[in-house]
């Protein structure tokens, strides 16, 4: 690891801590490949010392166990794992961080226990299905129990679609809110997009949401139906992936030229409206 890390000391390869006193929550990037039907090189996505950080541990807390074996298989391509996969403790996030629950405040965590393998001097991975771990996924709770147990996190760089969909998009890149996902019934969607619009216009700040996949097309019409002509609107699809696109366009084109989504293919939406 580089030098500016916090403690400015280097992550062994073999997952035990420098000390040996107590390990690392080491949070470990994930490509923006699943369910997308395309299987990318690791290497394009994350950096080699980051794979190389992975094969190096034993202790795994994630979001899905198959699809981390399956993260594991690939990084072993690149890296050869410290051990063999049969060997490797792989434990799943509770369901009610997948639901995003955070920690409760005071008392013991139902998420500590999780951290024993770090309390024992091993370094632990999290690991997410997709992109960075905790951003706009689950395992924010962990990292705070991180925290406040003493355990040092210790954060890999790697892929966001967020943050690409931000960059990509041409919007204001230094206000901005992540809204998560918009409400499912249509009048309440409605009227949380005409409330987030008009706190675009108030403070001049990016909006962005995303969506499952299969209601891509119907929270884009929802957008195109209830947003200002003038607002721009920026669509994010498949990053990361062969055939990947990123647009950005006044209301008033997309209702013109409506947006053609892959199916199955992620998407971030960007909005931002006038002055």
């Amino acid at each position: 690891m580089a030098s500016d890390m916090a403690g400015g000391l280097p992550s062994p390869a073999d997952g035990m801590s420098g000390g040996g006193a107590i390990g690392r929550l080491v949070l470990m990037p994930n490509a923006l490949d699943l369910g997308s039907g395309h299987v990318v090189d690791l290497r394009t996505q994350l950096p080699d010392q980051a794979i190389a950080r992975a094969a190096g541990l034993r202790h795994w807390v994630v979001e899905n166990a198959k699809s981390a074996r399956a993260f594991l298989k690939r990084v072993d391509a690149v890296h050869p794992l410290v051990a063999p996969l049969q060997e490797m403790q792989i434990v799943e996030l509770p369901r009610a961080a997948h639901k995003g629950r955070a920690a409760p405040s005071g008392g013991a965590s139902p998420w500590r226990a999780l951290l024993a393998p770090a309390l024992a001097g091993h370094d632990l991975g999290l690991l997410s299905e997709a992109g960075l771990p905790a951003v706009a996924d689950p395992g924010s709770a962990l990292v705070a129990d991180a925290h406040a147990a003493g355990v040092p996190v210790e954060p890999w760089s790697g892929p966001s679609s967020l943050m690409l969909a931000l960059a990509a998009s041409g919007l204001e890149g230094q206000h901005f809110v992540f809204l998560g996902y918009l409400p499912v019934e249509a009048a309440a969607r409605a009227a949380r997009i005409r409330e987030t619009e008009t706190q675009s216009r108030r403070a001049q700040q990016t909006q962005i949401a995303i969506e499952t996949p299969y209601r891509n097309e119907a929270l884009m019409q929802a957008l195109v139906a209830q947003l200002q002509p003038a607002t721009r609107l920026s669509v994010s699809c498949g990053l990361g992936l062969p055939g990947g696109w990123s647009l950005t366009r006044a209301v008033a084109g997309w209702r013109r030229e409506p947006a053609a989504f892959t199916p199955g293919l992620p998407a971030v939406f960007s909005w931002l409206a006038g002055p």
